[in-house]
């Protein structure tokens, strides 16, 4: 299949742009911007949030503390991001262990849940940050189906123990109401938007 040629952002060429993210599916999801980047993971040491603070707005609270770790100098333009899984009342981070995913994937099967992403962008002169929220509705997975998910996926750095872009999701995931890229960590369009704007504000 022949590869199109992606739009540039004018403006951003003056920044070093650096995702500050160790995320495998961040780095593959930013490169389809057509961006220049490269990876610096942010310098955060625990994801801790106060225990009051809504559920929805964890990941974006997370995403401002690891750009605020940051240090790059005066023409970096960082991005830093977080991803929760919300069930009901719960936040499911990253699984510990596979007995600890197959909670997780049980509490998923055959309900809705939400998926929210923070990302947060700063250059010298400012951050900006926001937060986007996807709805997922899962079917009921039996028990043969997670076991084998976890064992040949290992899903143990995914919020909520899953990709959507893996075979769960494809067997499992019966809609979603929202940005699909937003699951899988980074929703495009509204990043897209963000630099955008600081290209043309010049934050």
């Amino acid at each position: 299949m022949e590869k199109c040629e992606v739009f540039p952002l004018s403006g951003l060429g003056r920044y070093r742009v650096i995702l500050a993210s160790g995320s495998p599916r961040r780095r593959e999801l930013l490169s389809m911007l057509g961006v220049d980047f490269e990876v610096i993971p942010a310098p955060v040491d625990n994801e801790d949030y106060p225990p009051s603070l809504p559920a929805e707005e964890i990941a974006e609270y997370l995403a401002v503390k690891k750009s605020e770790a940051c240090r790059f100098g005066s023409d970096a333009l960082v991005i830093t991001a977080d991803t929760l899984v919300i069930a009901g009342d719960r936040v499911l981070g990253k699984p510990e262990n596979a007995a600890h995913a197959r909670e997780m994937l049980g509490i998923l099967s055959g309900n809705t849940h939400k998926v929210v992403t923070g990302v947060a962008v700063s250059t010298a002169q400012g951050m900006r940050s926001f937060r986007a929220v996807t709805e997922v509705t899962f079917a009921p997975l039996t028990a043969q189906e997670t076991e084998w998910y976890i064992s040949s996926c290992r899903p143990f750095d995914k919020a909520g123990s899953y990709g959507i872009q893996e075979w769960i999701g494809c067997i499992g995931v019966t809609s979603i109401n929202g940005s699909y890229y937003n699951v899988m960590g980074l929703p495009l369009h509204r990043l897209y938007t963000l630099l955008k704007e600081i290209c043309d504000s010049q934050l």
